[in-house]
């Protein structure tokens, strides 16, 4: 934020003057202009066989001069206003770091398995962007072989999401009631949304469809239990048919938040019944990722500084904690009471037979030969009986 805040400050001087010199140069122009014309006039009046006088030719030699002193001076301020914007990337090059090469672990996505998962990330996001042909090309480049019936979830989400922002519920009400079981599982009210904005979208026609309307009322049977206060407005609006809902109490019920809204349900429910996240997955690790950049590249500029650089490792562990916010928290992290290290991969959390847990350096670190004892009741055991556990 420092840095924003010391880039801003250039910008702002750079449009201070460049309002300045504006104004400036308009006033000088115009001024010139004016006496350059009131000297044209006297100069028409005087006869063509006639010399200028030598007030007139010293009037006009100095309109010349005041004219190339304008231009002189005009020049001088516009490299001076040069200087200042030059100032500006300068402020940016200082307060903000282009090389992050110091803060990327070597090797990070070098191997086959690594690389193919990076490439499938990147294709998962391409078809839930809806840039199929992208996606496909990717695919097929770097050999995914992701077949058809993964992609067509991704496929029929875009083609009802293309529906709803086209205004057409059709493709929706369709997917809703072929889903209604698994929809009822996860607690979704999309579907008495979709025929909520049906039955609004006929009664804003007018009495002309109330028939059509009064008949359309039987898709809300269903929903009666837990939406009954929704469905008695509903039926409500029907009493100001004739007068025009747009100009009764529940004018509200024509707001264009609603399709807006309908979009984002449809969109979280449908993804929750495929049992993915809302967001594509390489969209949050960019976001967390520059959440995290500047106190990373903060905390390496002060270990280089110091020359303590060999506290940070290629280890799948950051020299200091980073807190990115309970929204990108998925999963529970397991830290070892005794060595304060969080567990990975090479340092697994074990559960001992007593049922506390520690890692596996700290279970290595208090063995005692073919004796461990757990560091928090007095119950002795052989290390091979701990356990590993997953969270």
């Amino acid at each position: 934020m420092d840095a924003c805040l010391a880039v801003e400050r250039e910008v702002d001087k750079v449009s201070s003057k460049f309002v300045s010199l504006r104004d400036h140069t308009e006033n000088t122009v115009d001024e010139l202009s004016s006496s350059i014309e009131s000297i044209r006039n006297e100069l028409n009046e005087v006869p063509g066989d006639r010399e200028l006088t030598p007030a007139q030719s010293l009037i006009l030699s100095q309109s010349i001069r005041r004219v190339k002193d304008a231009v002189s001076r005009m020049s001088t301020e516009h490299k001076d206003l040069h200087g200042s914007v030059s100032k500006v990337g300068k402020a940016v090059d200082r307060n903000f770091v282009t090389d992050f090469s110091s803060v990327i672990i070597d090797n990070a996505f070098e191997g086959d398995w690594k690389q193919r998962i990076l490439d499938e990330v990147i294709c998962e996001h391409f078809l839930r962007q809806g840039m199929l042909d992208i996606a496909e090309a990717l695919n097929e480049e770097a050999m995914l072989n992701i077949d058809g019936t993964s992609k067509e979830p991704f496929l029929e989400l875009h083609r009802i999401l293309n529906g709803l922002k086209q205004k057409n519920l059709e493709p929706a009400l369709r997917w809703a009631e072929q889903n209604r079981n698994g929809l009822i599982e996860i607690n979704s009210s999309i579907e008495f949304k979709l025929h909520r904005l049906q039955f609004i979208d006929l009664i804003r026609q007018g009495p002309e469809r109330q028939l059509e309307a009064l008949m359309y009322t039987r898709n809300f049977a269903p929903f009666a239990t837990h939406h009954a206060k929704e469905l008695q407005v509903l039926m409500g609006s029907l009493l100001y048919l004739r007068q025009g809902i747009h100009i009764s109490p529940y004018a509200y019920l024509l707001d264009p938040i609603y399709w807006d809204e309908i979009c984002d349900v449809f969109t979280r429910d449908a993804c929750a019944l495929m049992g993915m996240s809302v967001e594509s997955p390489l969209s949050i690790s960019i976001r967390a990722g520059c959440v995290a950049l500047p106190p990373l590249l903060k905390i390496k500029q002060v270990m280089q500084q110091r020359q303590v650089s060999g506290v940070w490792s290629s280890k799948d562990e950051l020299p200091v904690e980073i807190d990115l916010g309970e929204e990108y928290r998925y999963h529970s992290i397991f830290a070892c009471p005794i060595l304060r290290q969080q567990s990975n991969d090479i340092n697994p959390p074990m559960r001992l037979i007593c049922g506390h847990v520690i890692s596996k350096d700290a279970l290595n670190k208090l063995s005692n030969g073919t004796k461990v004892k757990c560091p928090y009741c007095p119950m002795e055991q052989v290390p091979v009986e701990a356990k590993m556990i997953y969270f």
